[in-house]
């Protein structure tokens, strides 16, 4: 069976939507595509599309479950329009805008800030947030697409601890910048996190600290899967990261920050993208009635 790349993929969760917001994405970003859509039947939600697909080069995962659950901003992303890449990154930065602007709402305005000659926050007409930024290419290099982790709330002055804690979880790490707030930055307190950023496996994450007053945490309409070759792998990212028993569910956990990843074998995507009718069935019955995923048990209901 074919492994996949990219170890860590982001995953979006849509009422309806799924397939139509990834078609509206690949339209809007360069180097994007839909690899595959596949539908499975009798869950929860009643028939559930699975999109995968790639913007800017980037693999993404969205899945029409129901209206469960909501983005807010505290998962966006960050897209980097680096004129070291790109030669006319000035004007494409204005041209995504525009596009995701259509039926969406301003957070922050597309403008010149301290940190960044052209720089927009925008939550577009799913309620997806995107920060548009013209990167410097003085700077160190970073890919096109970042997710953002925003730690507000409760959880405000945890995003140090969380990227220390992430960067022991994952093996194949690295810390990147790290920016923080100085004095007189009120309700933002001295010394937390004002931007971080940092890799791991070969996914860069974002994060920052605001004490500000936000009505949003984290919730499971933004997820991370992580792909694992082998039983002994899931165990370990497992236990490692979940933290809250009653999220267990179908290869989902929440972490102790309140971030959901899936912990989901590499052989998943093909078996839910290369199965005939009866083999997803089978699997989807096998996966719907397991918390942490058992690598033997879905082979077999896949083999039949």
């Amino acid at each position: 069976m074919t492994k996949t790349k990219q170890k860590i993929i982001t995953h979006l969760w849509y009422d309806k939507e799924a397939k139509e917001a990834a078609e509206f994405y690949a339209s809007i970003f360069p180097d994007s595509k839909i690899t595959n859509v596949s539908t499975i039947h009798n869950t929860p939600s009643g028939d559930s599309d699975i999109v995968s697909f790639d913007l800017w080069g980037q693999k993404f995962m969205a899945i029409s479950a129901g209206p469960f659950f909501k983005f807010n901003p505290s998962v966006s992303f960050i897209v980097n329009f680096d004129p070291s890449r790109e030669e006319d990154a000035g004007e494409k930065i204005n041209e995504v805008w525009n596009k995701l602007s259509e039926g969406g709402t301003v957070l922050m305005h597309l403008d010149e800030y301290p940190f960044s000659k052209r720089y927009g926050w925008i939550q577009d007409k799913y309620g997806l947030s995107w920060q548009l930024m013209l990167t410097n290419p003085e700077g160190e290099e970073r890919p096109p697409i970042m997710p953002f982790l925003l730690f507000v709330g409760d959880k405000c002055g945890n995003a140090e601890e969380a990227l220390k804690f992430y960067l022991s979880v994952f093996k194949n790490g690295k810390q990147g910048l790290i920016a923080r707030y100085p004095k007189g930055m009120e309700p933002d307190k001295e010394g937390t996190i004002m931007f971080s950023d940092f890799l791991l496996e070969d996914q860069w994450f974002a994060a920052m600290d605001s004490a500000h007053e936000h009505k949003f945490n984290f919730n499971e309409a933004i997820s991370f899967m992580v792909y694992c070759d082998t039983q002994v792998e899931i165990d370990y990212y497992w236990e490692k990261l979940s933290a809250v028993p009653e999220a267990e569910q179908c290869g989902w956990l929440k972490d102790k920050f309140g971030v959901s990843w899936q912990i989901v074998p590499t052989d998943m995507d093909e078996m839910m993208s290369k199965s005939t009718p009866e083999q997803l069935a089978r699997v989807t019955k096998a996966f719907l009635k397991m918390k942490k995923f058992d690598l033997v048990e879905l082979q077999k209901a896949y083999n039949g």
